[in-house]
C-alpha cells in the first residue's frame, strides 16, 4: 500500500475507532447510572469499553505476525495511562484522592497482573503458569467489584436517555464491531507507512499507536477527575493497564509464541512496573497525589520516550 493511500487509511480508521470507543464508554457509563453499580464496577466497565482500540490493535498485529508492535502497543498504552489519566487529571484537579482500601484493592491486581506479563514476556514464567496466577487474581477481584461494592454518594451525570436498555444494548455491540474494523484498518495502514517511512516497530507500537488508541481512556478519566471521582478514575486506570495485559499478552500467549525480548523492551517493562509502584506510592499518601507528584509522574512518561526513542 503507497503512503498516499496508507495515511488517509490510517487517519480515518482512528477517528472511527477512537469516536466509537467514545460512544461505547459512555453508553456503559449510563447504564451503570441506570442501575446503581458501585464506583469501581463503572471504572471496569469504562475500561473495558475504551480499552477496546489498544486490544484490537494489538491482537490484529499478533495475527499479523508483528508480535513486536502488538506488545509494544500494550506497554506503550499502559505507561501513557498512568501518566495521562492520573497524572493529568490531577494536575488539572489539584488532586486524586480515593479510600485507602480502594487503592490497595486496585493497585494490588493491577501490579499483580503487570508483574505476570512482564515475568511472561521475560520467559520466566510459562503462559499456562501465567493465565492460571491471573485468574486466581482477577476471579476473586470481579467477584468483589460485583457483590461488595456500594454506590457512590456522589452525584453522577444524570441518565437523559429514552432509550430503553435494549436499545442501548444493541448500539454497544455495533460499536464493538466498528471498534475491531477500524483498529484492522488502522493497523494495515500504520505497518504499510511504517515501511516506507522506515519507522521501527517498537516506535510504531509504543510511540505511536499505544498513545494514540489510549485517547478515550484519557478524556474519560480527566472527566472523573474534575468530577471527583478518584475511585472510578484509579479504578479504570488500572483495571484499563490490567485488562490490556490479560487479554493483549497472557491470554494470546497460550496460542501465539511471542518473540524473545529485546534489550529495549526488558527496559520498557522494568519502568512500566516502577511507574505502576510510583503512582501508587503517590496515591496512597495523605489527600492523595497532588500536583507535584502528577508532574513527576509525567515527567517519569516523557522520559520513557526519550529512553525509547535513543534505545
Amino acid at each position: 500500500m503507497s503512503p498516499a493511500l496508507a495515511a488517509p487509511l490510517f487517519a480515518v480508521s482512528l477517528g472511527v475507532t477512537l469516536a466509537a470507543a467514545r460512544l461505547f464508554a459512555r453508553r456503559l457509563d449510563r447504564l451503570g447510572v441506570r442501575f446503581g453499580f458501585p464506583e469501581a464496577l463503572i471504572g471496569l466497565l469504562t475500561a473495558l469499553a475504551a480499552d477496546g482500540p489498544e486490544i484490537s490493535s494489538a491482537l490484529i498485529s499478533l495475527i499479523k505476525g508483528a508480535h513486536d508492535v502488538g506488545v509494544g502497543v500494550l506497554v506503550g498504552s499502559n505507561g501513557f495511562n498512568l501518566a495521562a489519566m492520573i497524572g493529568l487529571s490531577a494536575l488539572i484537579a489539584g488532586s486524586v484522592r480515593l479510600a485507602r482500601n480502594t487503592l490497595v484493592l486496585e493497585g494490588a491486581v493491577g501490579l499483580t497482573v503487570t508483574l505476570l506479563a512482564a515475568a511472561l514476556l521475560l520467559g520466566w514464567v510459562s503462559p499456562v503458569a501465567a493465565s492460571v496466577s491471573a485468574a486466581i487474581v482477577l476471579v476473586p477481584y470481579l467477584f468483589a467489584v460485583v457483590t461488595r461494592g456500594r454506590p457512590s454518594e456522589r452525584p453522577r451525570e444524570p441518565d437523559t436517555s429514552d432509550n430503553p436498555t435494549h436499545h442501548l444494548l444493541g448500539l454497544i455491540v455495533l460499536d464493538v464491531i466498528v471498534i475491531v474494523a477500524g483498529s484492522l484498518g488502522m493497523v494495515q495502514a500504520a505497518l504499510s507507512l511504517a515501511g516506507s517511512w522506515h519507522i521501527s516497530h517498537t516506535v510504531l507500537g509504543v510511540l505511536i499507536l499505544g498513545p494514540l488508541t489510549s485517547i478515550p481512556n484519557a478524556l474519560t478519566a480527566n472527566r472523573l477527575g474534575r468530577a471527583g471521582r478518584g475511585a472510578a478514575l484509579v479504578g479504570e486506570t488500572f483495571n484499563s493497564n490490567t485488562i490490556n495485559l490479560a487479554f493483549g499478552v497472557i491470554v494470546p500467549s497460550l496460542f501465539v509464541t511471542f518473540a524473545a525480548t529485546t534489550t529495549t523492551g526488558k527496559l520498557q517493562l522494568a519502568w512500566l512496573v516502577g511507574a505502576t509502584l510510583v503512582t501508587m506510592a503517590a496515591l496512597a499518601r495523605p489527600g492523595g497525589m497532588r500536583r507535584p507528584a502528577a508532574a513527576a509522574l509525567i515527567g517519569l512518561y516523557f522520559a520513557f520516550v526519550v529512553g525509547t526513542l535513543v534505545g
